[in-house]
């Protein structure tokens, strides 16, 4: 288990290699508006639970369990993120900023009641997903049911 803080560095370098396709300790630092020295300590961090690999100045990698866990973080943040904007009707910009808020507050438990309870309310639960937030699920039902829809 790992901090709520090495979660948002990991899953900011998550994302940095999907749109870049390379993670550097800048582009994180910048992203996250922090120091190079923090990006460092935190790499360094993820690399002792075996979440990155990385050699001083040389490339960032991800682990397979590292990519597994900005998965799972990313896909708790989007099911507070549906539950803010499509439940409670949030403006866009401030459900994405209440959903990072309260993303690192709550429990896997917690996740999983609230993505059942959205996927009730947005009509999917006759795609029988059972979400649980340490399965990819969930953001893939809500693609199904778009394309069943168009």
């Amino acid at each position: 288990m790992i901090s709520k803080s090495l979660e948002e560095y990991l899953k900011t370098m998550y994302i940095l290699k999907q749109k870049n396709g390379n993670i550097r300790v800048t582009d994180i630092a910048e992203k996250m508006n922090c120091s190079k020295a923090s990006v460092n300590k935190a790499i360094n961090n993820l690399k002792d639970n075996g979440l990155v690999n990385y050699e001083t100045y040389g490339a960032i990698e991800m682990t397979a369990k590292g990519i597994d866990l900005a998965q799972k973080i990313i896909e708790s943040y989007d099911i507070v993120f549906v539950f803010l904007k499509d439940v409670l009707g949030m403006e866009t910009e401030k459900a994405e900023e209440e959903a990072e808020n309260m993303k690192t507050s709550m429990s896997d438990e917690t996740i999983n009641k609230l993505a059942k309870y959205v996927h009730q309310v947005l009509g999917l639960r006759n795609l029988n997903c059972n979400y649980d937030v340490n399965q990819e699920k969930c953001r893939q039902c809500i693609k199904r049911k778009e394309n069943k829809n168009e």
